[in-house]
């Protein structure tokens, strides 16, 4: 686990991602509100482009609780059976949809506290509807994020939780809004686990992983 960053170091860390990408976007379709919930709930252990893929058809016909509901189970199965652990997904998926249209008239709450009681929908899943819809500076922290922040020094931790806090606290609060999605982004496609492309890494000089690629 590499030492904390500094302020400075982290806000120059931070300049290069905005003038890089300065509206980062998460990589999951959605439609609103409930499709985003639904598609992050389905992406665990999964990739995004193989989740993108199964709901492309599946937002067409149930883009609300109710519709989704109307579906059915078995109707949704046809729908995600290529996504890794659909059966129980779902049925996560089934149970939240009739939550919201039984105990929230059909819309999804903004608070982390209600998303995270609906069925499969965990921290990570209720940062990123808060981030990704309501604008809100959550820390959705993914292996990505994990990876990236304890290699680095932007937010070492020896758990999700301690990275999260870490990215809060550390991060100054003019990036908190997009931090996220910059280093899963980073982490995601340059800083990657067996072979990180330090080469072509535009913090290169300010990361203190020991063990950079030439």
């Amino acid at each position: 686990m590499a030492k904390q960053l500094s302020y400075h170091t982290i806000r120059e860390i931070f300049t290069r991602f905005h003038t890089a990408e300065p509206e980062p976007k998460g990589e999951l379709d959605h439609v609103n509100a409930y499709t985003l919930v639904v598609a992050v709930a389905l992406s665990a252990q999964a990739t995004d482009a193989g989740v993108n893929k199964a709901t492309a058809a599946l937002f067409k016909v149930a883009d609300t609780p109710q519709k989704m509901l109307d579906l059915g189970e078995e109707g949704l199965i046809e729908h995600i059976k290529t996504i890794g652990l659909f059966r129980q997904k779902a049925k996560n998926v089934m149970k939240l949809s009739r939550i919201l249209v039984e105990d929230y008239g059909g819309e999804v709450p903004n608070s982390r506290a209600a998303l995270q009681s609906l069925p499969g929908v965990g921290r990570k899943t209720a940062n990123v509807v808060l981030n990704m819809w309501w604008q809100y500076p959550a820390q959705a922290v993914d292996t990505h994020i994990f990876r990236l922040g304890n290699r680095s020094g932007i937010a070492p931790g020896k758990t999700v939780d301690h990275v999260e806090r870490a990215i809060e606290d550390n991060i100054p609060a003019d990036f908190q809004l997009h931090a996220h999605h910059w280093m899963i982004l980073h982490g995601r496609y340059t800083c990657v686990a067996r072979k990180p492309k330090c080469p072509a890494c535009l913090i290169r000089d300010l990361c203190q992983y020991e063990e950079k690629t030439e």
